[in-house]
């Protein structure tokens, strides 16, 4: 075999030809589209030189039934491949086989011997133990050679269905300045025997669960990824227990437009697409929006050494980015591979995948995983005005949505603050800023103020607002609020990569002994740590994200980078609720009291001042009124929002609010500023006292004098009688 001349070398593979009428069809639209008579069928190759469309008999047989290839001479229009075949309905499964050049220095990769998915399917199936071995297009362990095993049998298969006729339903459309979002994982949610609903693990699971979301008080949920993806793809073993580890958080889909179907506990051949937008309407109805996190930086099929499953053996060359030696993929993802974002075609299917999921499943937005590599060109350069974050941006489909961006990636880039019009980012400075204060680094103070009233920092300068600014303090990725406040180090073990995996700096604080086993002052410390994190983060300018299970103090018992570990690990044990109730309570109240109060929802950036001045929006203190410490040393601060100011946001003023937090090792007597209009100022949080008086009622709040004494590690949270 030459393989310098490019050409495809496989196998004879046994075909069993279709004996059912077929038709040119049409190239667009992509995918597979059902009519009363038969199905058209559509796929982009560039390189490609044959397609055959593989059709199987059922679910429980993965035996071919049929295979039609397609005449380039008629079933080819440009770049698309497509055939109408009569006698196609709903629940076919289907797949292709691509022939081409297999050459990888050029980039090519065709094999036709590996069962290819449509890019645009809209549900996938099979055992969901897939044999993903034989999906490899090479021989060698070292990726090399060309492999002759034909993968049909134990390779995912594509779904025909009908697109969702239903009229586009009503969404809750939650204004950005409302947004409480919590972010939690489908499964994990509801897995653990403690969550008592009758479909644990599922998308009908989670639903049950919203009542609990209501009283907490979310306006929405983000769910981790929940594009199709193959959980058994890992190779380690759990060194601890010798279980064999799982992709548990999904961060490596294998077909954007499909919905897990090991989530559904309808079925899956199918009925995953059913019972994913029954949950979305039931989300709806309890006026909760649902935001997917989703990850186009790159796809299941890694590094050169990975499978055969989809856009690698349609185009290789044109869905992934390549190095000069184009055997191997540029990796900006960190995964082994980085979809070529920025390519014309890859995009329009970026932006046809998120379309779909707004129009035919009601999704209220996106949270794109790694978004610096959707604003790299094909070379990998960051671009001045990437095309595929201005289209997200200004797409008329999507203008109604939630756009999210984790404005950095693998690769090195940063781009917190940078990113275009209406795009809002995850803030990971404020994470940062918020972390470093608590624990009592020195040089925290300046930077924990510009974060809490909105990060200006970031986002003035660009004509922004606070509101593109998502704040967080944890998150799926990193140690919960629990952990945080309870380990110096990561406990990592357990993901059997002798503890390389996950981040080192964590700027987190164990308060004397690592774990769990603590004393009663130590155990002391961490609830009113946990508590001040809490109130910064929901009384800050800006969106804050919540991590599920943080109200009731989940452990990953220190595991700081669980991707892998699907059991007690990550799943929320709902026996904590009860353990923790006073915790649970207190967020409760403090998302209610950041409802109440437009002060701490502001829609534009603050004025700041140092010095009396009746028209300033936020005035700064320390020790004494009007005069804060901003020096490395300092480890207190304390401001007073001007409800007045809030008229120019929502044509009504609000209460004054005066916020003191202190983060150093003594008790401060602290001289308060007078509230203004003469009114008292009383006490609604203290996270230095117990619970239930941690948090009171604001028309049972206490008058208190004008000298008060904050304990170590405190938050003081006073306001004055509305105007």
């Amino acid at each position: 075999m030459n393989f310098k001349e490019g050409r495809s070398y496989y196998m004879p593979l046994k075909k069993i030809l279709s004996q059912r009428k077929t038709f040119t069809g049409f190239p667009l639209p992509y995918g597979s589209t059902v009519d009363a008579q038969g199905t058209n069928f559509s796929l982009f190759s560039r390189n490609a030189s044959g397609v055959t469309l593989v059709l199987f008999s059922d679910t429980s047989e993965d035996a071919v039934a049929e295979e039609i290839e397609l005449d380039p001479e008629i079933n080819r229009t440009g770049h698309i491949w497509h055939v109408w075949v009569e006698g196609i309905s709903e629940r076919q499964l289907y797949g292709y086989r691509v022939d081409g050049p297999y050459f990888p220095e050029q980039g090519h990769r065709f094999n036709r011997n590996k069962l290819l998915l449509d890019p645009y399917t809209r549900a996938v199936t099979g055992n969901f133990n897939w044999n993903i071995a034989d999906a490899r297009g090479y021989e060698s362990h070292s990726g090399s050679g060309f492999s002759t095993k034909d993968s049909a049998a134990g390779a995912p298969k594509c779904i025909v269905l009908s697109p969702n006729r239903e009229t586009i339903r009503r969404m809750p459309e939650t204004p950005f300045e409302d947004l409480i979002i919590y972010e939690m994982h489908v499964r994990g949610f509801t897995v653990h025997p403690s969550s008592g609903v009758h479909h644990a693990g599922s998308y009908i699971g989670l639903s049950e669960k919203i009542p609990y979301l209501k009283e907490l008080g979310v306006t929405a949920v983000e769910l981790l990824p929940i594009h199709e993806f193959d959980e058994n793809e890992l190779h380690t073993i759990n060194p601890l227990t010798g279980e064999k580890l799982k992709n548990y958080w999904g961060y490596s889909s294998l077909s954007f437009f499909a919905p897990r179907g090991r989530y559904s506990s309808s079925g899956a051949l199918g009925e995953q697409v059913i019972e994913f937008r029954e949950m979305v309407r039931r989300f709806h109805e309890a006026g909760i929006e649902v935001i997917l996190d989703v990850v186009f930086n790159h796809t299941a099929e890694g590094d050169q050494r990975g499978p055969t499953l989809c856009f690698r053996g349609i185009d290789n060359a044109v869905y992934y980015m390549l190095e000069n030696d184009r055997r191997n993929y540029k990796n900006y993802s960190g995964c082994g591979n980085t979809f070529n974002c920025n390519y014309p075609l890859v995009r329009d299917f970026i932006m046809d995948c998120l379309r779909y999921w707004v129009i035919e499943m009601d999704i209220d937005g996106f949270r794109f995983d790694l978004a610096s590599v959707l604003g790299r060109d094909q070379s990998g350069n960051i671009l001045a005005n990437p095309p595929l974050i201005e289209h997200i941006e200004a797409d008329p489909v999507l203008a109604g949505t939630k756009i999210i961006a984790e404005a950095w990636d693998a690769a090195g880039a940063y781009q917190v603050g940078t990113f275009p019009g209406r795009w809002a980012e995850w803030n990971g400075k404020f994470r940062d800023d918020v972390r470093r204060f608590w624990r009592g680094d020195s040089g925290s103070v300046g930077n924990f103020a510009t974060r809490i009233t909105g990060s200006s920092d970031l986002y003035r300068n660009s004509l922004r607002t606070p509101l593109h600014s998502i704040n967080f303090v944890t998150s799926h990725d990193g140690f919960t609020l629990n952990d945080l406040v309870s380990f110096n180090n990561k406990h990592n073990e357990a993901n059997g990569e002798s503890n390389r995996d996950g981040d080192n700096n964590n700027f987190s604080y164990n308060y004397g002994i690592e774990g769990s086993i603590v004393t009663p002052y130590i155990e002391k410390t961490r609830r009113r740590q946990i508590k001040n994190i809490l109130t910064t983060l929901l009384l800050s300018h800006g969106i804050p994200m919540i991590l599920a299970g943080d109200e009731m103090r989940r452990t990953q018992m220190g595991n700081n980078n669980a991707y892998c570990q699907d059991n007690e690990i990550s799943w929320l044990d709902w026996s904590l609720l009860e353990k923790h109730n006073d915790i649970f309570s207190f967020v409760q109240k403090l998302i209610a009291f950041r409802k109440n109060h437009t002060v701490i929802r502001r829609k534009r950036f603050t004025v700041a001042t140092n010095f009396v001045d009746p028209q300033s929006d936020i005035t700064w203190h320390g020790k004494k009124p009007f005069a804060p410490d901003w020096s490395s040393a300092s480890s207190f601060i304390a401001c007073m929002f001007n409800g007045r100011s809030t008229i120019a946001d929502y044509g009504r003023a609000d209460i004054d609010i005066y916020i003191a937090f202190n983060a150093s090792l003594f008790n401060l007597s602290v001289e308060l500023p007078a509230p203004p209009n003469g009114k008292e100022w009383k006490r609604v949080i203290d996270t230095s006292r117990e619970y239930p008086d941690d948090f009171i009622e604001e028309g049972l709040a206490e008058a208190v004098k004008s000298r008060q004494k904050i304990m170590r590690k405190s938050t003081l949270l006073l306001i004055s009688e509305p105007l």
